[in-house]
């Protein structure tokens, strides 16, 4: 019987990218061109995904894996918008009905892709946002719940990940993720840890963001002072208690960049290599940028794109949120 701290089978990861195969794009893996760099550091471009993020992989294999009648409702989920977007896109192609509560600081270019995707939206306050994340529940709202995090299909899509790294780049030495709530970098590692278990797991946060941090330094969840910034696509006020047993067990650590690393990150990517990189995603190329993931082949997971055009040009600018 699996339990909590254990990862995802492979043979579940591999038939999530047959079936999820068709809709999901295998992202490129390219090398970051930057001179003088700690390490040798590659970008898994996620943010090249339809919907501009990883979040497509893990709810296609979702709503794909649940029996037809638990469709005829349509499906929901709670997501600042990435996910769902994932929920949104798959559910118009299906041609089910799809709603998505988001917290009331979700940023504009993310709520108007979901309004383009066929999304209804239920906008409530963070602190019951998250509750939601935490209860895997939301009064009122039928169909099918989609987990953003926790779901273990939802794990397994984004487990493919791993997958396509080892194949592009089977001496990889260290993967660096950027960590929500867990559900990419856990998926990512049950992949990894299966197939070349020596390879370095790294969660990546911001200093605004970092209860895994916290909590792995103490052994123990502990609460985190979570303030919103222009890195909106991950971090929280508290790990996931049902997340938690997992990422102990798959990962290596977690590297913490300021704000201002990850800003410069952004700048970096967009200007040597003409991607564009939401805050979450170059968390973790501002990690290796600094050295915080050692040396030797270094992939960075650039989990999406989704930023504001008026966010990205105060970046470009040198401003700050």
């Amino acid at each position: 019987m699996q339990t909590l701290a254990d990862p995802i089978p492979l043979a579940e990861i591999r038939a999530a990218r047959e079936r999820i195969a068709g809709t999901v794009l295998h992202s490129p893996l390219i090398r970051l061109n930057v001179d003088n760099a700690p390490a040798e550091i590659y970008l898994k471009l996620e943010n090249l995904q339809p919907i501009g993020s990883f979040k497509l992989r893990g709810a296609g294999n979702a709503i794909l894996l649940a029996p037809p009648e638990q469709l005829k409702a349509g499906v929901y989920t709670a997501s600042a918008g990435n996910m769902a977007q994932g929920v949104a896109w798959h559910a118009r192609r299906l041609g089910i009905p799809c709603t998505v509560i988001v917290p009331d600081d979700a940023p504009q270019t993310k709520l108007d892709a979901i309004t383009r995707l066929g999304g209804q939206i239920i906008k409530i306050s963070h602190d019951d946002w998250w509750q939601i994340i935490v209860t895997h529940h939301f009064e009122g709202v039928p169909g099918l719940f989609v987990h953003p995090v926790s779901d273990l299909a939802v794990i397994a899509g984004n487990g493919t990940i791993g997958l396509e790294i080892l194949e592009d780049l089977p001496d990889v030495e260290a993967v660096v993720i950027p960590y929500g709530g867990g559900g990419l970098s856990t998926g990512i590692a049950s992949a990894i840890r299966a197939l070349k278990p020596d390879t370095r797991l790294y969660a990546a946060e911001v200093e605004t963001s970092a209860a895994l941090s916290v909590a792995l330094a103490a052994g123990e969840i502990r609460p985190f002072n979570y303030q919103s910034s222009f890195v909106d696509g991950i971090g929280s006020s508290s790990v996931l208690a049902d997340m938690w047993p997992r990422v102990q067990a798959l990962l290596d650590g977690s590297l913490v960049s300021s704000l201002h690393e990850v800003a410069a990150a952004i700048r970096l990517i967009a200007e040597r290599n003409r991607v564009i990189a939401e805050g979450a995603g170059a968390a973790s190329v501002a990690a290796a940028l600094a050295g915080k993931a050692g040396h030797g082949k270094v992939v960075c997971v650039v989990s999406g794109g989704n930023i504001d055009a008026a966010k990205l040009t105060k970046i470009f600018r040198g401003e700050m949120e």
